[in-house]
């Protein structure tokens, strides 16, 4: 009986040895030529390459201050990305990383450590070519054009806004203009045509009652 045990785990070892063989011989390498570049105060970008054969699906971060207070987990899957943008940093501090690549069958190993420094909030980067490739300066980019994009549509609604204002009042305008035009028109006839009826009722029959008793007297 204790032979069978003793065979039984046996078999059991080694099946299980076989299985973490080839599971960590499918395991994709360490990524390689890790890198730190565009470093401000507050955000660096870290890049990698991948030896080529191995399907990646994803990436691991470990990003850890050097003083030991600090440390954040970045994983990432589904992606073909080679570099990763750290946000959140502060200033004037010592970091360190390491990346892992993330295959079918599970994680690399740890890619050799990389330090870096985070710049002061007073200093500024030098522009150059390579910064348009950046994921900061392209999300940096692309909040400066939503922004400049916004003011020009809300100027031209303002200016359309002042048109139809303008639009109103002068309509406004012509309309009490010609009110006062109508009334006005109507006012006048009125008075025009009582006094041609005194004239013609009141002159005329005083000549008429002159003109009878002169001719009167001349036939005496």
């Amino acid at each position: 009986m204790a032979r069978v045990l003793v065979l039984v785990n046996s078999v059991g070892l080694l099946l299980f040895g076989s299985e973490m063989f080839l599971v960590g011989a499918n395991r994709p390498p360490a990524p390689v030529n890790v890198s730190v570049m565009h470093l401000r105060a507050d955000s660096a970008t870290v890049s990698w390459e991948v030896p080529e054969g191995d399907i990646i699906i994803g990436f691991s971060i470990s990003q850890q201050r050097m003083d030991g207070k600090m440390q954040r987990f970045i994983r990432e899957v589904n992606t073909t990305s080679r570099s990763c943008v750290l946000w959140d940093l502060e200033e004037e501090t010592n970091y360190i990383i390491q990346v892992q690549s993330i295959g079918l069958y599970g994680e690399s190993q740890a890619s050799k450590r990389v330090h870096f420094r985070t710049l002061k909030k007073t200093d500024r980067f030098p522009s150059n070519s390579s910064n348009q490739d950046d994921p900061t300066v392209q999300g940096l980019d692309k909040a400066r054009h939503l922004q400049t994009g916004e003011m020009i549509i809300i100027v031209v609604v303002l200016l359309m806004w002042a048109a139809v204002i303008a639009l109103f009042c002068r309509q406004y305008d012509i309309i009490k203009d010609n009110d006062s035009s109508n009334s006005k028109e109507k006012v006048k006839p009125s008075s025009e045509r009582s006094t041609p009826e005194h004239h013609s009722g009141g002159l005329l029959r005083s000549k008429f009652h002159q003109s009878g008793p002169s001719i009167n007297i001349i036939e005496v």
